[in-house]
């Protein structure tokens, strides 16, 4: 045999074993990371995307026992592990069946199915087309007995002026179609006169 087959014969041999070692020193120089550490999200994140699902721009209507019809709307509803589902930017239109029409939005609201209870908060507006415009921070609807109630003050605009007061409730007369608006703890109407032309 010569040379130049010897030497054929021993690069057939290094030449793996030189490629194996490179490719081994690859994993043993390199830096060890962590790959908990390279997810993008926190904690909070993780566990609202397994125990919580999202819609988006949900559209919902319905009508009552009573013949109210129902309209939600919201830029999102986070559906909770319990019975309480958040939503964002809701919109709620009540049509009584006196013909009447109620209008709720806030920037948050919490559904509890159970009990039938929406709670709004964050700058609550509620709107009547009887020219009622209210603010407040927190308000409590009864879906069920239809009845809405604000847990702090309210401020607004009456057909017959503007008015301040700690509470506000309006609900159902019992056995009829009508709802009476009443406000209590501390109520200050600044009078806005009418002029009546003969």
């Amino acid at each position: 045999m010569d040379s130049y087959s010897r030497l054929i014969g021993w690069l057939k041999i290094l030449l793996p074993l030189s490629a194996l070692g490179l490719l081994s020193t690859i994993f043993l120089v390199s830096e060890k990371t962590n790959p908990i550490a390279s997810i993008p999200f926190t904690k909070n994140d993780i566990e609202d995307r397994l125990y919580g699902q999202q819609v988006t721009e949900p559209f919902f209507s319905g009508t009552t026992r009573e013949g109210d019809q129902l309209t939600f709307s919201a830029s999102a509803v986070q559906l909770g592990q319990g019975l309480d589902n958040r939503t964002d930017d809701l919109s709620v239109q009540i049509k009584l069946a006196s013909g009447t029409s109620v209008f709720l939005s806030s920037n948050i609201g919490k559904f509890d199915i159970k009990k039938s209870l929406l709670t709004l908060q964050g700058d609550v507006v509620i709107s009547t087309s009887t020219g009622y415009v209210i603010t407040t921070e927190k308000l409590i609807t009864d879906l069920d007995e239809f009845s809405i109630e604000t847990t702090s003050a309210i401020s607004g605009k009456s057909p017959i002026g503007t008015l301040n007061a700690g509470k506000m409730r309006l609900d159902r007369i019992l056995n009829t179609e009508n709802v009476h608006l009443n406000f209590t703890n501390g109520v200050k109407l600044l009078y806005r006169s009418i002029n009546i032309e003969e």
